[in-house]
């Protein structure tokens, strides 16, 4: 089947031709993927599925259940649901294990190498305990997760072999006391990812949530690549798949609407700093330790009133930051060498 396209045709020509075409290829919907279709393309492949969870027993029970129940019990699609209780305080791994899944504790997890911490790490042990030909993640946070989640994760990995991974995008409002942003909630997207990726890997540029905790992927690409422990792994095997197997194996699914809690500006400064460090160890590692010439078109993502619902609108702008030379060598260079002096163009902000 050819991927629908939920974004504004008008808006796109901006964009590269290689993400221009990438858009129209490797995006659709999660109910382009019927659970019927894909029961019929699984075949012999097998389908793991993890959830990494930190004191979240107020909600991975709900998501266990839904997987069970709909995903394993009435569609045999899911083989294998696998909690990595990621060092918990709470009762995370009961509430897991009490709803059906075999749970395994992070720590316990090939137990000769030395214990690390982050959501990376209980990404890493949760691929290294389970054993499907294609794992999906999804984070144990969220408020209402539908079986769309993971049939449209699912899809293009089940349906189209040249498919290696799937990230999910979708709604996902920020709550105020007062005001609801319904696409306020990936603040650290906006302003450190995606900027970082526009800049040196524009190809990626139009991945909607490069950030997203619900993302699929064939075993064999997975186990290729390295896992950042911390807050960086999505941002990190994103690049590192990029760089690997390129642009046309990468696609991504919009699935509907995200609720989950909200983290405070101190949390996110901490995400925001790993997710950079993350960025430029891969800047060392793929560009021969050279920092190299950044791309300055910067592609985002939004809803508008005058479009029809469901569709993004791609805005792209220039962020080149030119400066202004030392006043004092405009000064001796003379007003007839003002052109040569980087003063750029007027009225530019």
């Amino acid at each position: 089947m050819v991927p629908t396209c939920r974004f504004e045709p008008s808006t796109l020509s901006e964009l590269s031709p290689e993400v221009r075409g990438w858009l129209g290829t490797r995006s659709s919907m999660a109910n382009d993927w019927p659970i019927e279709e894909l029961l019929a393309a699984k075949g012999t492949t097998t389908v793991s599925v993890v959830l990494p969870a930190r004191n979240e027993a107020a909600t991975v029970g709900i998501i266990v259940a839904m997987v069970r129940e709909f995903l394993m019990r009435r569609h045999p699609l899911v083989d294998e649901l696998v909690v990595v209780d990621s060092c918990s305080t709470d009762g995370t791994a009961r509430v897991a294990a009490e709803a059906g899944a075999r749970v395994v504790h992070q720590d316990e997890v090939l137990a000769h190498l030395p214990q690390l911490a982050g959501k990376g790490e209980a990404l890493w042990k949760g691929l290294a305990a389970t054993h499907g030909d294609v794992v999906a993640f999804l984070d144990a946070d969220v408020v209402g997760c539908p079986p769309e989640f993971l049939t449209g994760l699912l899809g293009p990995l089940l349906v189209d072999r040249k498919v290696g991974y799937v990230k999910g995008f979708y709604r996902r409002p920020l709550v105020g006391e007062r005001h609801t942003d319904p696409d306020g909630g990936g603040r650290v997207t906006e302003l450190v990812a995606r900027p970082l990726l526009n800049l040196y890997w524009p190809g990626l540029a139009g991945f909607v949530q490069p950030l997203a905790g619900e993302y699929a992927g064939r075993r064999e690409l997975l186990e290729s690549v390295p896992f950042a422990t911390r807050y960086g792994v999505e941002v990190g095997l994103l690049i590192d798949l990029l760089e690997l197997v390129g642009l046309d194996s990468l696609a991504q699914v919009d699935l509907g609407h995200r609720r989950h809690r909200h983290q405070g500006n101190e949390a996110l400064a901490h995400m925001s700093a790993q997710i950079m460090l993350t960025v430029f160890a891969r800047l060392e590692r793929h560009r021969g330790g050279a920092m190299p010439k950044a791309a300055t078109r910067l592609a985002q993502f939004r809803h508008s009133g005058a479009a029809e619902p469901g569709v993004r609108e791609v805005v792209v702008t220039d962020t080149a930051v030119p400066e202004r030379p030392p006043l004092a060598s405009v000064r001796r260079a003379g007003v007839g060498d003002f052109a040569l002096a980087g003063l750029g163009r007027p009225c530019e902000y």
